[in-house]
């Protein structure tokens, strides 16, 4: 029954094959793909210069994202202040556009579910800051582009800190678009600077687990922990897959091995039998030697004698 199960199992990962190419890509930029969606929906009929607030489906409750439409050289030669960004003058944008768009992104609630650091907690949400060409804003799934200041860099003043565990050190913390992480020291009590885009956060080490709850106190279930489980049944689903086929091969392998030992059997057998049979005579005839019977089970008789 198991191994009836297993084979399902790889029939239907056979089916949604394509499934795995998607989920090759991380949630965090999936995601990014879409706030970058839902904050073009914002721009209609947009202005230089003023941010338009988007707007997020219910399942994303908790993440704030807003658009912000600038020329380049404006960008490069005033520099402006985005929410808790402060842009510098010297920031420039590859490949150039005539316009961007800067979205930013407040993931609230959904930090740590994006951005999850082992041995860290964040103190602050994740803030991101990505550009994107504006030539057109009906489109999605557009690429970044790469924004870097050139001069001093960009400030990160987070409004929305917890306060830290005392005798902990607070870190900054950026997440590029490529799935570094980078740790660098706050710059002020809630302020953190950077050179490139990407996600942004306060961290601190996270404290040693408390003593086990009382035997009569069980705790819910934690999020990570029910992402673990899941992880932990598709190991061993992919392992049962593996082992049925595996199984199926080796009992193929040993019934064709019987199969050739039952036919290699029977055919000494009829050699056997062939050669322990009745052999003939041996008589000369001239110089050469041909097989003889001994003697003939009809005699023959002569016409005359039927006669008579």
């Amino acid at each position: 029954m198991g191994l009836l199960r297993s084979l399902t199992v790889l029939c239907l990962l056979s089916l949604f094959s394509g499934l795995t190419c998607i989920s090759a890509q991380s949630p965090a930029r999936m995601t990014d793909a879409l706030l970058q969606d839902y904050a073009y929906r914002a721009l209609v009929r947009p202005r230089t210069g003023i941010i338009y607030e988007g707007s997020v489906p219910a399942n994303l409750t908790g993440i704030k994202v807003s658009a912000l439409r600038l020329r380049s050289g404006s960008l490069r030669s005033k520099g402006v202040t985005y929410k808790e960004f402060q842009i510098p003058v010297g920031v420039v944008a590859t490949p150039y556009v005539e316009r961007l768009v800067l979205v930013y992104q407040n993931l609230g609630n959904w930090s740590s579910y994006f951005y999850e650091i082992d041995g860290y907690t964040h103190l602050t949400p994740v803030l991101g800051l990505l550009a994107y060409d504006a030539a057109n804003l009906s489109a999605t799934n557009l690429p970044e582009l790469d924004i870097r200041a050139s001069e001093s860099p960009i400030s990160i003043n987070f409004t929305d800190q917890r306060p830290a565990p005392k005798g902990s050190s607070p870190k900054c913390i950026w997440f590029d678009l490529h799935g570094s992480v980078n740790f660098s020291n706050v710059t002020s009590r809630n302020t953190c600077s950077t050179y490139q885009q990407g996600h942004f956060s306060i961290v601190v080490e996270s404290i040693a687990p408390a003593p086990a709850p009382t035997p009569g106190v069980q705790p819910g279930p934690s999020p990570h922990g029910r992402k673990k489980e899941i992880n932990s049944r598709v190991w061993i689903i992919v392992g049962s897959v593996a082992g049925g086929l595996a199984l199926i091969m080796l009992l193929s392998f040993i019934v064709l091995c019987v199969r050739r030992c039952n036919r290699e059997k029977k055919m000494r057998y009829m050699e056997k039998s062939a050669e322990v049979g009745e052999s003939l005579k041996m008589t000369s005839v001239g110089a050469s030697k041909a097989p003889a019977a001994s003697g003939t089970r009809t005699q023959p008789t002569l016409e005359s004698e039927h006669v008579s």
